[in-house]
Order: structure tokens, then sequence, then C-alpha cells
């Protein structure tokens, strides 16, 4: 058995981001830029005023003074003429900067009419004028590829004169379910069955970490028709199944993806829950066989499937990110298995996390899996722990889980 980071390196060793699609900019938030985003204007294209006022000389700005008005520079129409000594023009958000002006005194600071301004406070060089590119200049860098676009970045876009993005294409993930004992929701349930649980919960896992997920029909324990099931499977960025991947004599999915050609990477973790995952290729399809127990098959996902979509996608594939918690029981020594417990969490006092693992930790029961907030991990030989021990955990809601 390897370790469980050993595997996450190997399933991601079989995998590549997949290529560049065209979006308009209304349909790119929540997807990875596959290009930078490269400006191509200067934002502000000219000095702007920041507030309502008027524009005039610094050299006429002192308080007292009395100025002629010569004209209004509404945003969008800018003033055709300059500024000359004793003069202002009124200004308002937005509006161009006149030429032969260099500072702007706001409205609260003066007494006008449609002639004369009379300004209330000295005006400084440069006071309320925005200067252009600002913002940003022509051919700057906005935004990175592999950023996933928010609705800020969206916004940078649209400012940057984008009406279409380079993305990453969503990577279209194959899930199949298998055994003789399951059933779709709202099918008729087989003598001994189940309803099936994992392919549903995979597929909404998928999509929330920006994949396509594709729900595959139920595949009987038949080596054939697990085969046939994957080919439909061929054209996908990777094939999830469930269930079946061990040796054991109903164990069928190695043997039925091996008689389709699958090169089997590994197919046994020191971990719990999850013990039988197996990843490989089948032709040009990367394969990761997730246990056929609920709660095994979710955590995998968190541990492996996630990473597994984020480098389709371009993203960072890093392991799930942990925090410190204080354990409010005591923990037993671990055996030569990583440990994935499901437990809940609460601040405590200080604003740090208590974890409290749930007593009962089987891998069939996903109301529990439902209840927990975070996996507490527990490292191969790891030794007992007393109560108030600190350990690590996985928040499943930064996970998208």
């Amino acid at each position: 058995m390897i370790s469980v980071g050993e595997a996450r390196e190997r399933i991601l060793a079989l995998l590549a981001p997949t290529g560049a699609e065209i979006v308009p900019l209304a349909a790119a938030a929540g997807r990875v830029l596959a290009e930078p985003v490269v400006a191509r204007l200067t934002q502000p294209p000219h000095d702007v005023s920041a507030m309502d006022g008027f524009a005039l000389r610094a050299a006429d700005g002192v308080a007292g003074m009395r100025l002629r008005v010569i004209g209004a520079a509404p945003a969008g129409h800018p003033f055709a003429g300059t500024v000359g000594p004793g003069e202002a023009v009124r200004l308002f958000t937005g509006s161009v900067v006149p030429a032969g002006a260099d500072a702007i005194v706001i409205q609260e600071d003066t007494e006008h009419d449609d002639a004369s301004v009379t300004l209330r406070e000295a005006a400084r060089p440069g006071r309320h004028i925005r200067r252009a590119g600002q913002d940003f200049a022509a051919g700057e860098t906005l935004l990175a590829a592999g950023r996933v676009l928010g609705a800020r970045d969206i916004g940078l876009a649209a400012a940057a004169n984008h009406p279409w993005l380079a993305v990453r294409r969503r990577p279209v993930v194959a899930v199949l379910a298998t055994g003789d004992e399951i059933a779709m929701p709202g099918e008729p349930i087989p003598p001994g069955g189940i309803v099936s649980s994992n392919s549903h919960a995979l597929a909404a896992y998928i999509r929330a970490a920006g994949g396509e997920a594709v729900i595959l029909p139920v595949a009987p324990d038949d080596r054939a028709a697990i085969g046939a099931a994957a080919a439909a499977a061929a054209r996908a960025d990777l094939l999830v199944t469930t269930g079946g991947a061990s040796v054991g004599a109903h164990d069928l999915v190695q043997a039925g993806l091996a008689e389709r050609g699958l090169d089997v990477d590994f197919w046994k973790i020191a971990m719990r829950p999850g013990k039988p995952l197996m990843a490989g290729m089948l032709g040009g399809v990367p394969v990761l066989g997730l246990p056929g127990n609920p709660v095994s098959a979710l955590v995998c996902a968190v541990l492996f499937l996630g990473p597994a979509i984020a480098r389709l996608t371009g993203r960072p594939d890093e392991a799930p990110p942990t925090e410190p918690a204080r354990c409010t029981v005591a923990l037993a020594a671990n055996d030569h298995r990583a440990d994935h417990l499901r437990a809940t969490l609460a601040r405590d006092e200080a604003g740090g996390w208590r974890v409290t693992p749930f007593p009962v930790q089987d891998s069939a029961m996903l109301s529990r899996l439902a209840q927990a907030d975070a996996l507490l991990l527990r490292a191969p030989d790891a030794p007992a722990e007393p109560e108030g021990a600190m350990v690590r955990v996985i928040r499943l809601d930064s996970c998208g889980m």
C-alpha cells in the first residue's frame, strides 16, 4: 500500500490541463483563465475629476479669489478650450480636466453661479484629479492565467475592454457506478439492493469543483458490461468509477477495464476510509476507481478528485488545506493507515476550533458525513492523544464538499 501523498502525486501525474476556449465576458464568471488579461486601453484615458467642482489654475486658487466661469464639462463632454488666468470650468465626477487647469476645488468649498465662482478654500496642485493611467495602462497584465474569475475580475476585464476571454474548457468527468445491487434514485430496488448515492454526490462535487459531470448508467457485476459502459467515456477527460475497485470475486472493475486495455498504476492506499482506491489509464483517459462505500468515496473525492479537477482546469492542485483544532476527546493510538475521522467543529472562547469526532466511524454512514464539518486527520502510527490535544482538520466547506 502507498501513502495518501504518494497516491495524490501519482494521480496528478496522469493528468494535464484542458485546452482553452473563448467565452463571452458575461459567461466567464467562475471559469479559470487560460491566458492573461492584458489592458487594451489606459484607465482613466485622461486626467479626470474625482469630485464635482471647478477646474482652475492652482496659481489662481487663493481663498477669497473670484473667478470667471467660462464653461462646463459634464462627464462625456470635454471642454474644448483652455483655462486661462482668472478662469474656471465647471466639472463633475469623471469629467476630463481641461487644458490649462492643474487643480480642482470641490463645489462645497465655493460660492458660485453660472457666471462666477468664489473660492472659500485654497486650491492645491493636483488635488481631486485622477491622473491618466492611475488605474492601469494599455499593455499592462491585469489578471494572470490560472485565476478563477470572480465578479471583481469580470469588472476589471470589462474596464480593460475585453468582451471575450480565453478560459480553460471545463473538464468532462464521467461517473460510473457498478454493482448488481445498485439502483438509481426512483428506480425499482432489486432484492438485497441499495439506492446509489455515489453517482449524484460525486457529480455535485465535480460541478462544484469546476468540471462537467456525466453520470453513466449503472454497470452490473459483469466484466463485459463494465468494459462496455466505460467505453462511453472514451472522450471524457477523466473516468471515475465507484465500487469494485478491489480484487475480490465480485470486484470486477479492474478486470472489466483490463479487457479494454486498462494500465493500472496502483490500487491500494494506506488510509481509512478508502483503502481500495485505484488509478490508471484506459487508452488516453485517466481512470480513478473509488470505493463503493459512500463515505469512502466522498472522502477520497476530497483528497484526490478535487486536486485532480484542479489540475485539469489549470488551478493549483495542492492537497486540501488543513487547520489546527483542539480535540474534545481522547484519541487512541492509530495503526499503519492514515485516518480521516468525520467530526464536528465549534469555536472556542479564543476564536479557535474545537473538534469532536463522531463515536461511530462506519464508512457506510452517509448521514454522519452530511452532519460533519471536518475530517480529523490521524497520521499512520500516531500515538494516543489526551483530551485537549491539538490536531489538524480539513474543513469540508473549504474544499467544496
